[in-house]
């Protein structure tokens, strides 16, 4: 029993001879450690997933320098429908890094104003027991890509137009078919922008923003706001009549005017002569020249025709079945500045008329346009598709 005891006795004072031993290499190392820390950031100090432990201040800020340096240098290229908007630097982005900052922080470890602190950061540090990450952090102004999305919103987006359909004493009086609008995605372009931001401190320095748009629906659309079933445009049909004679232009355009905003119901044929009413000086008609009995005269209307071709050529472009149709006697230079011969029509009521049978599934709008500077009609029809 006693020679356990002294056993016991011996194991103890060995074992702390061996701590005190260790301890003493420990503060030695320690002390070692820190002199040659002195003015040196500490092991284990992580920057940017890069170990600067052990290297000067002048080091650190030279990396940053260097980074801030490059990133400046690159850019962006702003592309638009194959088209090249701008180019943007990193310049002219104002990227910078938080230099200072990220210097202090990493030179602050094992300096800390707190005792405590201190030395356990330090301890943590030089015995390699934990790693202190930092990480540069990126500034930058986004206002040059704000400025160009806004120049490209202002020449390319189009406000989307609702649909307008108006119905008074049994013809439409106001009428606008729906059209889409087209809107920049400018959200799309900063998603892209920032994915940019995220690689610039790689090695690549140039980039691309491909610039996309949307559509934008109305809120307001055709089919919505009729009872007539006229959801799209199904044909038109046009004419030029320069080189007419004042007269003539005038009966042109006060004709035409009749069948602006005309509706034809499914089934039902068109009459011109019915639609047009008296064509006469009672009803405002100038005299013109006509063809009658085969020959060219003076004549109350003269330039109607000019009407019933262009209502022709509408009813033919849109596939409707021609129920009467009558060619003038002889060429006519009007109907060909614009069109092969052929393709007219003649009326004269009450005997000479032009008709065709709305066969769709839906009424049929008729709405007139008229250019009088390049003396162009058009006649255009709305209604369904068959």
């Amino acid at each position: 029993m006693k020679k356990i005891a002294i056993f016991a006795l011996k194991s103890s004072v060995v074992t702390i001879i061996i701590l005190l031993f260790v301890t003493l290499v420990s503060v030695i190392y320690i002390g070692n450690r820190l002199t040659v820390l002195q003015s040196k950031i500490y092991p284990n100090v992580i920057i940017d997933n890069i170990n600067f432990g052990e290297q000067n201040r002048n080091d650190l800020k030279k990396y940053l320098t260097d980074k801030r340096d490059r990133m400046r240098k690159i850019t962006i290229e702003i592309n638009y429908n194959d088209l090249q908007i701008a180019t943007i630097s990193g310049q002219n982005l104002d990227v910078n890094l938080n230099i200072d900052r990220t210097l202090n922080d990493a030179y602050d470890i094992g300096r800390n104003k707190n005792l405590v602190i201190k030395w356990r950061q330090r301890l943590l540090s030089i015995l390699n027991l934990r790693r202190f990450n930092f990480k540069s952090k990126l500034s930058f102004s986004d206002k040059a890509l704000t400025e160009n999305l806004q120049g490209l919103e202002d020449t390319y987006n189009i406000p989307p137009q609702d649909a307008l359909f108006r119905f008074e004493n049994g013809k439409v009086t106001g009428f606008k078919i729906e059209q889409n609008g087209l809107q920049i995605d400018r959200e799309d372009a900063f998603n892209q922008f920032n994915n940019i931001i995220n690689q610039i401190a790689s090695e690549k320095s140039e980039f691309q923003i491909l610039v996309k748009d949307k559509v934008i629906k109305p809120k307001i659309n055709l089919e919505a706001i009729n009872n007539f079933g006229i959801v799209e445009k199904i044909g038109e049909g046009k004419s030029n009549y320069k080189g007419s004679i004042a007269s003539r232009i005038h009966n042109v355009i006060l004709a035409s005017s009749k069948f602006d905003g005309v509706l034809i119901p499914q089934n039902e044929e068109f009459s011109f002569n019915k639609t047009i009413g008296d064509i006469s000086a009672n009803t405002g008609y100038l005299q013109a020249y006509i063809i009658k009995d085969g020959r060219t005269i003076l004549g109350d209307g003269g330039g109607v025709c000019q009407v019933s071709t262009t209502l022709f050529r509408a009813a033919l472009n849109s596939g409707l079945p021609i129920t009467k149709r009558t060619a003038h006697a002889y060429r006519v230079h009007y109907y060909e500045n614009d069109s092969k011969p052929g393709f007219d029509a003649t009326v004269y009521s009450p005997s000479t008329d032009f008709r065709f049978k709305n066969d769709t599934p839906a009424y049929i709008l008729i709405q007139r346009e008229l250019n009088k500077e390049t003396m162009d009609l058009k006649f255009v029809f709305y209604g369904k598709k068959d």
